[in-house]
């Protein structure tokens, strides 16, 4: 371990790992507990279009990643709010131009495009330091947003129709859910890519609410399988030579089975 610490770009990729937890923790607890996973898959795939523009203007691939994620989040909530349309249909025809545009403008963009491909699978071993103070800054939103309306997502997230009762701002804090959910997306395109982002930010999560009730205690869980789950993909990957990305998936993925086979186990000792 301490000949893996050694190395500049592992130390960077461990942190990003710990950044992207916390985010993916609260984050994908609200996704999850709200049934929002095809927005988030939706607004990931919407990003790749900012990316393409990125690369053809010659400018931060994460600056583009960012204004179309916020893009798709006000379309995806507000627009599918206001007009009633049906969210499938919104969501897949965001997901199939954010994917077009992306494609063309890498058509159009001149030179090598091996980078822009690495926005698709994801790169935790390229991870800066610039990188690391954007998800420093995203997760500072995040904690901000979720704390000051902890007891409002709360009851969105549970029982919408009660909320409303309530007099709460359903629809501001549904679109403001969905903006932060296109920053966690722009954050966890480096580590994942945009292709696997659903998985890291729902699988998690998922887990926890298979055992747990209570949103803050699954938020916790689920902040601490991210890190197992990127921490332990980071490390198979450097010792057997794999691709980071889909390593870390993997394992989220085989944990999310297991815990689904021990929950069904659990559920029939009891009945």
């Amino acid at each position: 371990m301490a000949e893996l610490l050694s190395y500049g770009f592992m130390r960077n990729a461990l942190m990003a790992g710990a950044l992207v937890s916390l985010a993916c923790g609260i984050i994908g607890t609200l996704v999850v507990l709200k049934r929002m996973v095809f927005i988030s898959g939706g607004v990931a795939h919407t990003a790749y279009g900012g990316v393409g523009l990125a690369f053809y203007l010659g400018v931060t691939p994460m600056l583009g990643a960012v204004a179309f994620s916020l893009i798709a989040s006000y379309l995806m909530g507000y627009v599918q709010r206001q007009t009633r349309q049906r969210q499938d249909t919104l969501i897949g025809v965001m997901w199939a131009i954010g994917m077009a545009v992306g494609i063309i403008f890498a058509d159009m963009t001149p030179g090598y495009k091996a980078d822009l491909m690495s926005y698709l699978f994801g790169s935790i071993l390229a991870v800066t330091q610039a990188d690391l103070w954007m998800m420093l800054a995203v997760n500072l939103l995040v904690l901000i947003f979720v704390v000051l309306f902890y007891k409002e997502l709360q009851a969105v997230a549970f029982d919408e129709s009660f909320a409303r009762v309530r007099n709460l701002p359903v629809d501001l804090l549904y679109v403001a859910l969905v903006a932060m959910i296109g920053l966690a997306v722009v954050m966890l395109m480096r580590v994942v890519g945009l292709i696997m982002i659903i998985a890291l930010l729902t699988v998690p999560a998922a887990i926890g609410a298979l055992f747990l009730k209570h949103m803050k205690h699954i938020m916790w869980l689920a902040m601490a399988l991210s890190l197992v789950f990127t921490t332990g993909g980071l490390l198979l990957s450097f010792f057997f030579n794999l691709t980071s990305g889909a390593t870390i998936i993997l394992i989220a993925g085989v944990t999310y089975l297991g815990a689904l086979l021990v929950h069904k186990s659990c559920q029939r000792c009891s009945a």
